[in-house]
């Protein structure tokens, strides 16, 4: 969970409960990122994973026309738009810190890393992930090298997987329910899978394991424990539970799902899919909002099944979450038996 909500409190916190805990590299900087490798490693000597966004190309849309379109917003609260410009996420660098570092587990977002950087993981001993949002996207994954397939449903909470440069369907990525995906992937890799989104309760862990995954992800389901660093206003926004969630390109300029808000209704439509030049420029908004407390020009990313999600402690989160799975296959059993 990029952008503040993955801590090392919070990784250090689920691998003592039993499950894997990743870092978000994306957003960070290198430095930052081999701070807080180091900081996990001071928290736990049980391994973790980190996770890297793959940059994309330099985009043609209209982002100039956006920017005129959200200055108001940027006024409104004193502060100045960023420059909309396209940047790689100082990704070169943070897959040398990974490396160097010695990052056990290693999983890609946004499309598929390059050649070079799996043969150095590899070379390292690291597993390698990648996650895909359609059929095409696992084959494509699979012949890239991937050790592992995070396989993520269109319920999911912040960014969509979709690949950045999708050759297969450039006009936007089809979306798939978890489930039918799940099964859909399993008919055309014998890859590991690792199911994600939407999950929040153990049921759904249960469900996915029997849908052919050996591993259920979660995000949303710990952003309100008090070891991730969510913004207030955001954990304030899940703990009333009543907005709807939506997948806009409106913060950042590539689809993510979040509870919908003001500024979400007002621009959601307009974005361009630019991204990061969208997200360079409205975090300044971003921050200002969250400062300020206000949800209302924030990215609240959340996963359809938010309300679901408590806020108690990581460990909490984990023990409920294998107790529940537990007893839904209990239940199940009995039926079946019976």
């Amino acid at each position: 969970m990029a952008g503040g909500p993955s801590t090392p409190e919070l990784v250090a916190a689920v691998a003592g409960a039993g499950a894997f805990g990743f870092l978000a590299g994306g957003m960070l900087t290198p430095d930052r990122l081999r701070a807080q490798v180091e900081r996990t490693r001071e928290l736990t000597a049980l391994p973790f994973g980190a996770n890297l966004f793959v940059p994309s190309r330099e985009s043609s849309a209209d982002v100039e026309g956006y920017r005129r379109r959200v200055l108001a917003e940027a006024e409104r609260r004193g502060v100045a738009l960023g420059e909309p410009v396209w940047d790689d996420d100082a990704y070169p660098a943070k897959v040398d810190v990974l490396v160097e570092t010695g990052v056990p587990v290693v999983s890609f977002t946004f499309g598929l890393p390059r050649p070079s950087d799996v043969d150095r993981f590899k070379a390292a001993g690291a597993t390698v992930v990648m996650t895909v949002t359609t059929p095409a996207e696992a084959r494509a994954a699979a012949v890239a090298g991937a050790d592992v397939l995070c396989v993520q449903g269109s319920a999911a909470g912040g960014h969509r997987g979709v690949f950045i440069d999708d050759p297969v369907h450039p006009a936007g990525a089809p979306s798939y329910d978890l489930l039918p995906l799940l099964r859909l992937v399993a008919t055309q890799t014998d890859l590991p899978l690792v199911a994600a989104g939407g999950i929040a309760h153990g049921a759904d862990v249960a469900a996915v394991l029997a849908s052919g995954a050996v591993a259920a992800q979660l995000g949303t389901a710990f952003l309100r424990c008090p070891e991730a660093g969510t913004p207030a206003a955001h954990r304030a926004a899940l703990a009333e539970g009543d907005r709807e969630t939506a997948v806009t390109r409106a913060f950042s300029g590539r689809p993510a799902r979040g509870l919908v808000n003001r500024f979400m209704a007002d621009h959601g439509a307009s974005a361009p899919a630019a991204y990061p030049d969208v997200n360079n420029l409205t975090k300044p908004l971003r921050a200002a909002s969250a400062a300020a407390s206000d949800p209302e020009a924030m990215s609240l990313w959340a996963g359809q099944a938010y309300p679901v999600a408590g806020e108690r402690p990581a460990a909490e989160v984990v023990a409920d979450l294998a107790e529940q799975a537990r007893r839904a296959v209990a239940r199940l059993s009995a039926r079946v038996i019976g």
